[in-house]
């Protein structure tokens, strides 16, 4: 795993709650909402390939 992606992630993370105080501060916490899923959906997207590899590991490992 790349270390890259951890920072991406933080980076993602903390962009999002930034954006998500300002919006709720804002009194827009629909679009907060919406912000914080679109975040997470990015984040799933860059972490998935990764956690398919892990199955695939496992699914070899024990193969017989």
């Amino acid at each position: 795993m790349e270390v890259g992606i951890i920072f991406k992630i933080g980076a993602v993370g903390i962009l999002v709650s930034v954006l998500s105080l300002v919006l709720k501060h804002s009194g827009r916490e629909d679009q907060a909402f919406l912000t914080s899923l679109a975040g997470l959906v990015l984040v799933l997207f860059w972490v998935l390939p990764y956690i398919y590899d892990l199955f695939e590991t496992v699914k070899k490992l024990f193969a017989l």
